[in-house]
């Protein structure tokens, strides 16, 4: 499997390119907001894309879907609760690319649309985990859905890798296992209430960890 990390500008976003090496069939999760930079991923690897996948409907990361539907008419993949997409996909389908099977976890909290995606060992995380941290959320039900979300993706496989949407934490891959071991989010997924907790007091606490 072709799997690669682009930086994509905008608040320091991570864009991804996938394909499969036999049929150089290809994939872009999140192309944004630069999303020229996909592209040239894409040309150095001679790969034909045919999915644009949108982890979520946030513009910096589907604002650079039309960069790549002009250039071959690729379809747009989104969760079935977004407002778009050509495809829309529900938790726990897959999607053939190629000889590569893409499986997708609806994963609310950060959006009610907002989807991960796991090609073999790799799981795009969009904005529901980080490295160290996990996405904003503005409401407690929204909270609470996040809470249940990570839980979910906490049944992966220990050495599934973690690629987020954004690059805010102090390394831009973790895995599931380290995620668990170290995030202080996840430290705190037996206890919705001590969950919440340390949302609403972020600030405070990265404060006194140093983390920036």
């Amino acid at each position: 499997m072709i799997f690669q990390q682009v930086p994509s500008g905008g608040d320091r976003n991570f864009g991804y390119v996938l394909g499969c090496e036999r049929t150089k069939l290809g994939a872009v999760v999140d192309p944004s907001p630069e999303p020229e930079h996909c592209f040239q991923k894409v040309r150095e690897l001679g790969l034909e894309i045919v999915y644009v996948i949108n982890t979520h409907t946030h513009f910096d990361h589907t604002g650079g879907n039309d960069f790549f539907t002009r250039r071959g008419g690729a379809q747009i993949v989104t969760h079935k609760k977004a407002t778009f997409g050509d495809m829309r996909v529900d938790d726990n389908q897959t999607l053939s690319l190629g000889q590569i099977s893409l499986y997708f976890v609806h994963t609310p909290g950060h959006t009610n649309d907002s989807i991960c995606i796991l090609a073999g060992k790799e799981l795009m995380t969009g904005d529901t985990l980080f490295v160290g941290k996990v996405g904003g959320t503005s409401t407690r039900e929204a909270a609470q859905l996040e809470f249940d979300s990570l839980k979910k993706l906490f049944t992966l496989e220990m050495d599934v890798r973690v690629w987020p949407g954004h690059d805010y934490g102090v390394d831009p891959v973790s895995t599931i296992e380290k995620e668990i071991r170290t995030n202080p989010f996840c430290l705190r997924l037996d206890n919705f209430e001590k969950f919440l907790h340390l949302k609403d007091n972020w600030p405070a606490y990265k404060e006194e960890h140093g983390i920036l």
